[in-house]
């Protein structure tokens, strides 16, 4: 197929297109959340996330030498579990919950945008901004692969230089003593659920690297390549969400901080640099923002493109034309718009973290139950990477049957309509013959 163009893309740009989406919606959108929930130690709670998603990365870079392809974690349920309704719902809760982390990023440019002015008369603008955003992630992916990777590898270049300089400056403003938030006000001290649901969050800043696995087989030397390529994206991440959650809490008070939980960086920036460091930090959110959605948008509908291509989910191409990725792409943009248009920062990132987990669990106990002799993976780390999943949920959904009982009810119900709707469509479809359902990999 001419869309997937093998060896198009090299190392430097798989990790600009992991760190492109990770350190987009991870650390704008979700820093304040992190510490509503973990209290003055949240710092520390990405080193958690951190380690959590390295016992989470190793089924997958394990997955990714074994079967590299442009369709990523659907393969890879695929061939865990053969083509059936399992697979394919796990498969399509991986693509929500990356379309939900579109549209968590899209109200982050719009949230951050306006604190260039009277934020609070604004506010109706968050949706509409988030929406401009996601339609111009379109029109980027209409173009070449060549084009997606060197926009994605510049512009995470750029962001990543311009954060660690903001996170060294406001350091350098308090003598680099890094100090927990001061705990003023109503603040409650967390229980170990909440902090524990809130490494849940902090999972979330780090998953974009799901995005190297979906474009596995347009990847030079796949088989090398892709397990590098996650691992440095992830120590990358880890480097600069340390800094940066350092200097939020050494320069704001942890009430500041929960108050502001939606745009906190341009609030320490306050401080730390004044008007100017709000302006640059907002600039800085902006480039962020724009790589991350412009890499994810690019990893789902290649995702779905392939589920397409293989008959497994529903497809209608209401007299479009182009490519069925060109349909995929439309589907994705206009599901992430309708999210950004009616679910708020937080309960978005909810919603996207409990997706992610189910999926994520399913993925390895897939590799530790069916494919653990011929991925060659040491099954005790790949149990732990269950273990730590199922704690993490857990708590987080305890934390939020109790805050926020609506958002873990639809969560739910979605995962169900998922799994309903899946095995229907399958059960009814036509089959097709299996050289054609393969073609696409070739």
């Amino acid at each position: 197929m001419s869309e997937y163009k093998k060896n198009s893309i090299t190392l430097t740009g798989a990790v600009g297109l992991g760190t492109g989406v990770m350190i987009s919606a991870g650390i704008f959108a979700l820093l304040g959340q992190v510490a509503e929930l973990g209290g003055k130690w949240f710092p520390l709670l990405f080193i958690l996330g951190g380690i959590v998603t390295a016992f989470s990365a190793y089924s997958y870079i394990k997955l990714s030498n074994e079967y590299p392809s442009a369709g990523g974690i659907g393969m890879f349920l695929i061939k865990e579990y053969g083509k059936s309704t399992l697979a394919v719902s796990a498969a399509l809760l991986m693509a929500f919950s990356m379309v939900i982390n579109q549209s968590l990023v899209a109200r982050t440019f719009g949230t951050y945008l306006l604190q260039l002015f009277d934020y609070s008369e604004l506010n109706f603008l968050v949706p509409i901004l988030g929406v401009g955003l996601l339609i111009f992630a379109f029109i980027v992916n209409i173009l070449s692969n060549k084009f997606i990777q060197t926009f994605t590898f510049i512009v995470s270049l750029l962001k990543i230089l311009g954060l660690t300089l903001f996170a060294l400056i406001a350091l350098y403003v308090v003598n680099f003593t890094f100090t927990p938030a001061e705990v003023t006000g109503e603040v409650s001290e967390p229980t170990v659920q909440r902090f524990i649901a809130a490494v849940a969050l902090t999972i979330l800043a780090f998953k974009g690297f799901t995005t190297i696995t979906n474009s596995g087989s347009e990847i030079k030397n796949p088989h090398k390549n892709v397990g590098r390529a996650i691992m440095i994206s992830i120590l990358i991440s880890l480097f600069v969400y340390m800094l940066l959650a350092w200097a939020v809490s050494s320069n704001l008070s942890l009430e500041r901080i929960i108050e502001a939980k939606n745009y906190s960086l341009a609030e320490a920036a306050r401080p730390a640099l004044g008007d100017t460091g709000v302006w640059f930090t907002v600039v800085i959110a902006i480039i962020a923002t724009v790589s991350g959605i412009i890499a994810s948008v690019f990893a789902v509908s290649r995702m779905l493109a392939m589920l397409t291509k293989m008959d497994l989910i529903f497809h209608r191409h209401f007299n479009m034309p182009g490519t069925i990725q060109k349909h995929t792409l439309v589907y994705t943009v206009v599901l992430a718009i309708i999210l950004t248009i009616f679910f708020d920062l937080t309960r978005i990132a909810s919603m996207g973290a409990i997706l992610y987990l189910v999926m994520d669990i399913i993925i390895h106990w897939g590799l530790f139950k069916h494919l653990r002799g011929k991925v060659k993976a040491n099954r005790l780390v790949v149990m732990t990477a269950i273990i730590l999943d199922a704690i993490v949920l857990t708590s987080f959904i305890w934390v939020k049957l109790v805050n926020d009982p609506l958002i873990v009810i639809v969560s739910i119900i979605f995962i169900f309509l998922v799994f309903i709707g899946e095995r229907y469509f399958l059960s009814n479809r036509k089959e097709t013959t299996p050289d054609k359902e393969h073609q696409h990999n070739h």
